[in-house]
């Protein structure tokens, strides 16, 4: 592989938590990641590790086996990508925290994101995630153990008496959380350092920090997904985070699902620019400061959120980050390469010959825009069916003629290609992955011309004589 890159370390992050991909699909794209650059993968399983035991009921229905787990690893080392497995361990704990059995570990009682640091049994629990995971990563470098947006800290019930005391604060409260997972970590594996994301560290001042221990237990990861990331910024956190005894430092980026809830599209051009404003910052500073990168790819903000981007629709722009970190830039040549690698004849959203990419871009660009033309702009819709006129059966007969036939060839048009979109998503998700895809990208648009079609047929119907709806204004069709 020619070039060099400023980040020894590429790891492709997989966001399991929306959409997990069958481990078939895996197989197909491993191989790609390699050639593109990528060295490691950051998996975060939220609900697909098949927990065991008194665990098991974090697992979703559809929860990768076992024996799969040993097949990403194996597929992994095949393609020479080191795996760091995530757990979350504090925020971002729905789906844990969402089961009834589980609850009283709130920090707040209504809100199911984040864990209760006052409660051994929280400990515990975290203690036993981390042991499963790692039970099945024998010889794991790294454990990632989120920590991340870590929402309601501080206004559970426990945490506001604890909060009364005079020398504590918020951020003692965090660290002290950080700083017993990470413990657990380096007590029961201690080949293993633990990662955590920076958000919560960001702005705790550098001797409480430097106090706490824990930069001697984790090395953080500094993520900033923006397109106008600040680098002066980031070189002086760096900086911070070095005077208060972190060791190795790690950046994360986004390929993909950054850019909107419901992104359905992903826009290459923004995350381009936010790998190139991550390799400036890795010139600005000492050699060898950042251990790595993460290139995010979320599926869901989070876990009760709606699906974003799906993975085969990202690969383009993953293609485009990795490619561009290893030759330190996107020139010309850089870009020939990625449409090589893609087998693709230029990097225009739409020439992509991926069957899902393919058809995901026709519905975003043009399923939602077509129906909404018919409904809202055709001047027979608008002017002899409007609302008014469905809600009282109310139509001409010669607009039957105008509208059918239009709202049937549309109808058939969009099903048909919402059926190859359906089979192709089901060859690389499993089932409630495509049903949620479509409910929520599809199927709308399509209820909204089978309603129309219903409304014409009903008015249109045997019953006595239309009424007018109102005087005649002398204008035929």
């Amino acid at each position: 592989m020619s070039g060099s890159s400023l980040f020894k370390m590429r790891l492709v992050h997989l966001d399991l938590k929306g959409a997990p991909p069958k481990v078939s699909y895996l197989a197909e794209v491993f191989p790609l990641f390699h050639a593109l650059g990528a060295n490691g993968l950051l998996i975060e399983y939220e609900d697909m590790f098949p927990y065991k035991g008194h665990l098991r009921l974090l697992r979703a229905q559809h929860a990768y086996s076992p024996s799969e787990i040993k097949e990403i690893l194996h597929l992994a080392t095949l393609n020479e990508l080191e795996v760091v497995p995530l757990v979350q361990t504090f925020g971002h704990m729905e789906f844990v925290l969402k089961h009834e059995a589980l609850a009283h570990l709130r920090e707040v009682a209504f809100f199911p994101n984040t864990l209760n640091p006052h409660e051994a049994e929280s400990l515990a629990l975290v203690g036993a995630m981390i042991d499963q995971v790692m039970e099945l990563h024998p010889g794991a470098r790294w454990l990632h153990v989120g920590c991340d947006e870590v929402y309601y800290l501080g206004e559970g019930e426990a945490s506001r008496q604890w909060l009364q005391q005079e020398q504590n604060n918020k951020a003692r409260l965090c660290l002290s959380h950080v700083k017993a997972v990470a413990s657990h970590v380096l007590a029961r594996h201690p080949a293993t350092k633990p990662l955590v994301w920076d958000d919560m560290l960001r702005d705790i001042p550098e001797d409480q920090l430097s106090a706490s221990g824990v930069p001697q237990l984790v090395e953080p990861m500094l993520w900033d997904y923006t397109a106008d990331l600040d680098v002066h910024g980031k070189a002086l956190l760096m900086e911070k985070y070095q005077k208060c005894g972190f060791r190795q430092l790690w950046a994360a980026s986004a390929f993909k699902g950054a850019t909107g809830v419901s992104q359905a599209l992903t826009p290459i051009e923004h995350h381009l620019r936010n790998h190139m404003q991550w390799l400036q910052v890795a010139a600005h500073g000492p050699a060898d400061t950042l251990q790595g990168i993460v290139l995010t790819g979320w599926q869901r903000y989070d876990h009760f959120s709606v699906l974003c981007e799906l993975l085969p629709v990202g690969i383009p722009s993953l293609a485009v980050c990795l490619q561009s970190l290893l030759q330190g830039g996107f020139a010309e040549d850089v870009k020939t390469r990625v449409e090589n690698f893609l087998g693709m004849p230029s990097l225009e959203i739409t020439g992509f010959t991926s069957d899902i990419l393919a058809l995901v871009t026709q519905v975003g660009l043009h399923l939602r825009s077509s129906v909404d033309e018919m409904l809202y702009r055709d001047r027979y819709v608008t002017g002899w069916f409007s609302s008014y006129h469905r809600r009282r059966k109310l139509i001409h007969p010669v607009m039957i003629q105008h509208i059918q036939p239009q709202a049937l060839s549309l109808l058939g048009r969009w099903s048909a290609l919402a059926g190859e979109l359906e089979a192709a998503l089901r060859r690389v998700f499993y089932p409630d992955a495509v049903e949620e895809w479509l409910e929520e990208n599809v199927q709308p648009s399509l209820q909204q011309l089978q309603q129309l079609l219903q409304d014409l047929g009903e008015a249109a119907g045997p019953g006595p004589p239309m009424a007018s709806p109102g005087p005649d204004t002398g204008q035929e069709p």
